[in-house]
C-alpha cells in the first residue's frame, strides 16, 4: 500500500503551502496520479484522511485525477493510449514505446482561507 506513503508526503506538502500562505483552513487539494502510478482512490483518500487528522486540513476536500497512459512508438512513430497494459504498439505492434504520460505524480491546487 504505498498510497500511505503518498499521503504522508502529500500532506507535508500540503501543510507547508497552508504555512507559507498564512491560511488558516484547507478546503481543497487537487491531486494528478498517472495511471502507472497504480494508485487505488478509495484507499488513497482514507490514507490522506488519517495523515490530516487533527490539522487544518482535516476536512479539506480531495480531487483525485487520474491520467492515462499514454505511449509513443518508437518504430512508426504512433501515439495513443493504452487501453490494458499490454506494451506494444496498436499499429506495428512493436514494443518499443516511450511513455509520454502515465508517470506523474503531482499537487495541481491547495485551496484554502
Amino acid at each position: 500500500m504505498h498510497e500511505i506513503g503518498i499521503a504522508e508526503d502529500l500532506t507535508a506538502i500540503v501543510l507547508e503551502v497552508a504555512k507559507k500562505e498564512s491560511l488558516s483552513i484547507v478546503t481543497r487539494v487537487n491531486v494528478s496520479f498517472g495511471q502507472l502510478i497504480q494508485i487505488v482512490p478509495d484507499i488513497f483518500e482514507f490514507a490522506f484522511r488519517e495523515t490530516v487528522r487533527n490539522t487544518i486540513a482535516e476536512d479539506a476536500e480531495v480531487i483525485i485525477e487520474i491520467i492515462p497512459v499514454r505511449v509513443e512508438c518508437l518504430n512508426c512513430g504512433s501515439v495513443f493510449h493504452l487501453n490494458e497494459f499490454h506494451f506494444t504498439c496498436q499499429e506495428c505492434g512493436s514494443t518499443d514505446l516511450k511513455i509520454i504520460n502515465g508517470k506523474e505524480l503531482f499537487v495541481k491546487s491547495i485551496e484554502g482561507e
